[in-house]
């Protein structure tokens, strides 16, 4: 028979709390989707170049991203380098880790994008006199981010989801991590995660409505 007491008072209590652990959430995914772009690009554009090196590395990057474990990626940087006495603070390891998965899944996305852009925009853009450097930041990028601005907002959502990988390494300041702190302290489990559960729903939502009206302002013409 089911005699579970349910004692959302320490809940209420302790949702400031959760919050802040929410806002560290929030950074971790932030800051590592920041990095993720800036390496897909580059590793977009690697796998697209003439320099067989550079392409062979660019696509062992999105085949290790892709094709490993996000957690096993985070292990590798928080035990993995710890054992080569490389310590690396269990922040940063989870936010290597996400930036590192996220550079993988982005590079493909990125890749697509760019497959997207007319190659006629290049050599008009050239014709005009235009540098490479111009034409890639004026011409191309915009273009591509355009037809793959969708698809980034479902890697940002699961970069929020991700850095519930964080407990694994001892990351105590994020959502799961304070959760987890104060499972530990009060054992009401089901509570805690279920309100930890809501915040993250509540996250993904915000962030998708907000990059929808983001995308909205940004190409309706």
């Amino acid at each position: 028979m089911f005699k579970y007491s349910f004692q959302w008072r320490p809940v209420l209590q302790a949702l400031p709390e959760m919050l802040w652990g929410a806002v560290v959430t929030m950074q971790i995914a932030l800051i590592a989707m920041a990095i993720g772009i800036v390496v897909g690009v580059a590793i977009a554009l690697g796998r697209r170049s003439a320099n067989g090196i550079v392409r062979s590395l660019s696509t062992g990057w999105v085949e290790i991203a892709r094709n490993t474990p996000a957690l096993l990626q985070i292990y590798m940087v928080y035990f993995g380098l710890g054992t080569l006495g490389v310590r690396v603070d269990s922040f940063y390891a989870l936010l290597a880790g996400i930036a590192f998965n996220n550079a993988g899944y982005l590079a493909e996305t990125f890749r697509g994008g760019f497959a997207g852009v007319p190659e006629t925009q290049f050599r008009a853009s050239r014709s005009l006199g235009m540098s490479a450097f111009q034409t890639m930041g004026y011409i191309i990028l915009p273009q591509m981010f355009r037809l793959v601005f969708h698809a980034m907002t479902n890697q940002m959502v699961w970069s929020i989801l991700m850095t519930s990988l964080g407990v694994v390494v001892g990351l105590t300041t994020d959502l799961t991590g304070v959760v987890q702190q104060l499972n530990v302290r009060t054992f009401r489990t089901f509570e805690y995660f279920l309100v930890a559960a809501c915040l993250y729903f509540l996250i993904a939502k915000v962030v998708t409505v907000a990059a929808r009206i983001l995308a909205w302002r940004l190409f309706r013409y």
